[in-house]
């Protein structure tokens, strides 16, 4: 089986498709996708389809919808053709399931008190891009900074678009999607302060001109635009960067730039010698350069 979450919902076994097209059955197999391999109480999963508005029939309709996932997997798994005799020697054949395979209720399975996708973690997106993710981030607290930027761009590279972008979110995926953009974003974060220490700062500005446009009061993401603009030689470019961004804050939030911040200004200011240190023994992330 192969499931992927970080972007439309596709679920396949052997290349057929079981992704079904009705949007609770669809929110049910995200959910039990994102655990792979855990029970996923009922309650939870009635929460997500119907949050607080529960139907008298709740019960038998999760138990169809379950059904109906069952079905799908059933025609998506492997069959074979086993010869057998009729009674009067002549050989008749018959098709069934493969000897020892397992079924669709091995594989979407009943617990006490749930249900679970019988499925190796792997064979889920999303798991592979936070073991991927959690391999980076250990490198770049390592200062392996080679390293952390090649593990965090594929970690990265797994994602397609939104996570689940094609499934209706009930209040429980919402929680489970909001979690995976934050992370994301945080991995992309790093992926560029290891960029940064590794000199790429010229190849950075455009993504970071895109990234802040898209998260405009994001102070981690402004400071290593700032960083990438000053070190390309373009003071004006990260000053004016600042400037948006304060202005920003101040305009929606009503509040100032973190101290970091404005003291990464200052020193672009009077043009410190400390923001062309390229190489940082204490593998201090980009927006914590000021700290003190």
């Amino acid at each position: 089986m192969d499931i992927k979450v970080l972007g439309a919902l596709n679920a396949e076994i052997n290349g057929k498709n079981i992704v079904p097209t009705a949007g609770k059955p669809r929110q049910i197999l995200a959910l039990l996708a994102l655990r792979p391999g855990q029970v996923v109480p009922v309650p939870t999963l009635m929460e997500e389809i119907w949050d607080t508005d529960l139907p008298h029939s709740s019960l038998t309709t999760l138990q169809t919808y379950i059904l109906q996932l069952r079905r799908m997997l059933t025609h998506a798994l492997p069959t074979t053709h086993t010869t057998t005799g009729d009674g009067s020697g002549t050989p008749t054949t018959r098709s069934g399931s493969d000897t020892g395979a397992r079924t669709a209720k091995d594989i979407l399975a009943t617990r006490y008190g749930g249900y679970l996708l019988q499925i190796p973690p792997d064979t889920v997106d999303a798991h592979r891009y936070e073991q991927l993710a959690a391999q980076g981030h250990k490198a770049f607290d390592n200062g392996h900074d080679t390293d952390a930027a090649r593990l965090l761009d594929q970690a990265l590279g797994l994602w397609q678009e939104q996570a689940l972008v094609d499934v209706p979110h009930g209040p429980v995926l919402h929680i489970e999607t909001m979690r995976l953009h934050q992370s994301r974003l945080v991995t992309q974060e790093r992926r560029i302060d290891a960029e940064l220490r590794l000199g790429h700062h010229s190849e950075l500005t455009a993504e970071l001109t895109h990234l802040t446009a898209r998260h405009p009061q994001h102070e981690g993401l402004h400071s290593q635009a700032m960083l990438a603009l000053y070190r390309s030689g373009r003071q004006a470019a990260a000053l004016d960067t600042y400037r948006r961004l304060r202005q920003r804050l101040i305009d929606e939030l009503g509040v100032e730039p973190s101290p970091q911040l404005q003291r990464m200004h200052q020193a672009i200011l009077t043009v410190d010698p400390r923001l062309d240190i390229i190489a940082d023994p204490h593998h201090t992330p980009t927006y914590d350069l000021y700290t003190t």
